[in-house]
C-alpha cells in the first residue's frame, strides 16, 4: 500500500492573486532577510491587504535551516497565533516552514522525530500556503523536510504526509531574476528529483509520468533560463518542472545522490541543488552495474540511444554531463573547491552520514561503507565508477 498526495497548485502568470481568496485571522509569512530585501514580501502583503487579516513576518530563515530557527519560529507563532503561515522563498524556507508548523501545532513534539509513520494531528491550528522563489527544490508539493543539527553536523532527512502544503503558488515573476548560479543550481536539483524518483526502489504509475516529464523539462528549458534570465516562457516552464518533480519523487523516494549531497552539504556546507547533482552521475553509474534499474526507458523518454541498461546509463550520465558542463557547474568535488586536505579530513564524517540518511537506502544498489568511500573518492577525483 503507497499514497500519493499533492496541494492544491495554482500557475502562471498571477498566480499570487489567488491569495486574495484566502480568509482568516492572521497569516504568518515565514521567510529570509533576502526575499523581504528583494520586496516579495511587501508583495504578498498588498495581495493580502484586501482580506484584512493581521500579518506576522518571519525573515530569519538560514540556508539549511537549523533545528533551532525551527523552534524559534514555532515559538513566535505561538504569539501571534496565526490560522495561516506562508512558506515565501526557496526550499530551506518551506522546510522550515513546515517544521515550524508541526512545532506551532503540538509545541512538546521533538523536531527530530518527525517520520513519515506517525500522526501528527496537524490542521486545528493552521494551513500551509508555499510559494517558491526558485525553481528547483520542488518542496512547494513535497512532504519531506530537511533539517540541519549543528550538533552533529549533518541534514536531517524527516518529513510526514501531514505537512504537505495546503496550496502551492507557482508565479513565475517570483523567479524572473534569479541569479545565474542560483537558476543552475536549483534547477539541476529538479533534474536529480526527476531521475531519481523515476528510478527509486519506490517508483509507481503514478509518479512515472511526472518524473519524466519534468526531466524533459529541465533539459529543455534550464540552458535557456541560464542564457537568458529574461526568457519567460522558459523560467515559467522551470517553475512547473520543479513541482512536477516535487509531486513525482516526494510519492516515489529520492535515492543515493540525495543521501550522498546530503552528507557533503551538512559536513562542508555545498549548496544542496550542487551538491546533489554533482553525485548524480556517479550514482547511475554506480547503479548501473549492479542492474535492475530503470535507465532504459529514462533514456528513451528523453531521446537518447539505449539499445540497453549499460548503453542507457552512459548516455544519460553524458547528456547529464553535458548540461552541467554547459550551464557551469564542477563536475567532481576539486572542481567544486574543496581541496583534499579538507575532503581527506571529512571523509569518514561523509561517509558516516550517507550511511545514514534515509534517501541512500531507496537506491536500486545500496552501497555498503566500502562502496561509499570509493563513491566518494572517485566523485572528488572526477574517476568514472569502475566497481
Amino acid at each position: 500500500m503507497w499514497f500519493f498526495s499533492s496541494p492544491a497548485i495554482v500557475f502562471g502568470d498571477g498566480a499570487l492573486g489567488n491569495l486574495e481568496t484566502v480568509q482568516g485571522h492572521c497569516a504568518c509569512i515565514v521567510t529570509d532577510a533576502n526575499i523581504v530585501k528583494l520586496g516579495f514580501v511587501d508583495r504578498v502583503k498588498s495581495v493580502l491587504a484586501s482580506s484584512k487579516m493581521e500579518i506576522c513576518v518571519i525573515d530569519n530563515v538560514e540556508s539549511d535551516p537549523s533545528l533551532e530557527t525551527v523552534r524559534a519560529g514555532a515559538a513566535s507563532m505561538l504569539k501571534s497565533n496565526p490560522d495561516w503561515i506562508i512558506a515565501l522563498g526557496g526550499g530551506s524556507v518551506m522546510d522550515a516552514a513546515k517544521g515550524m508548523w508541526i512545532l506551532y501545532e503540538h509545541p512538546d513534539f521533538d523536531p527530530e522525530s518527525i517520520n513519515p509513520i506517525d500522526v501528527i494531528g496537524l490542521r486545528k491550528k493552521a494551513r500551509l500556503i508555499a510559494i517558491p522563489t526558485t525553481a528547483g527544490t520542488g518542496s512547494e508539493t513535497t512532504w519531506a523536510i530537511v533539517l540541519t543539527s549543528h550538533a552533529e553536523g549533518r541534514k536531517l532527512g524527516l518529513g510526514n504526509r501531514e505537512a504537505v502544503p495546503d496550496i502551492a503558488i507557482l508565479d513565475p515573476e517570483f523567479i524572473r531574476d534569479l541569479p545565474p548560479r542560483v537558476t543552475s543550481e536549483t534547477g539541476l536539483d529538479a533534474l536529480t528529483h526527476a531521475i531519481e524518483g523515476f528510478t527509486s526502489t519506490y517508483a509507481n504509475d503514478f509518479c512515472d509520468g511526472l518524473c519524466l516529464q519534468a526531466a524533459k523539462l529541465v533539459f529543455d528549458n534550464l540552458p535557456r533560463c541560464c542564457e537568458n534570465g529574461g526568457d519567460m516562457e522558459a523560467r515559467t516552464h522551470m517553475l512547473n518542472a520543479a513541482a512536477i518533480a516535487g509531486l513525482g519523487f516526494g510519492n516515489s523516494m529520492a535515492a543515493l545522490a540525495h543521501g550522498m549531497g546530503h552528507a557533503l552539504g551538512g559536513a562542508l556546507h555545498v549548496p544542496h541543488g550542487r551538491a546533489v547533482a554533482l553525485f548524480l552521475p556517479y550514482t547511475i553509474e554506480y547503479c548501473a552495474l549492479g542492474q535492475g534499474t530503470r535507465y532504459t526507458a529514462m533514456a528513451r523518454f528523453l531521446g537518447l540511444e539505449a539499445a540497453d541498461e549499460p548503453e542507457a546509463a552512459a548516455n544519460l550520465v553524458e547528456a547529464i554531463r553535458k548540461l552541467e558542463r554547459g550551464i557551469g557547474q564542477p563536475l567532481s568535488l576539486s572542481e567544486a573547491g574543496i581541496d583534499q586536505a579538507t575532503f581527506d579530513r571529512e571523509l569518514d564524517h561523509l561517509i558516516s552520514n550517507a550511511m545514514n540518511d534515509t534517501q541512500t537506502i531507496m537506491a536500486t544498489r545500496i552501497p555498503e561503507e566500502d562502496d561509499l568511500r570509493k563513491l566518494f573518492t572517485y566523485a572528488y577525483s572526477g574517476k568514472k565508477v569502475d566497481f
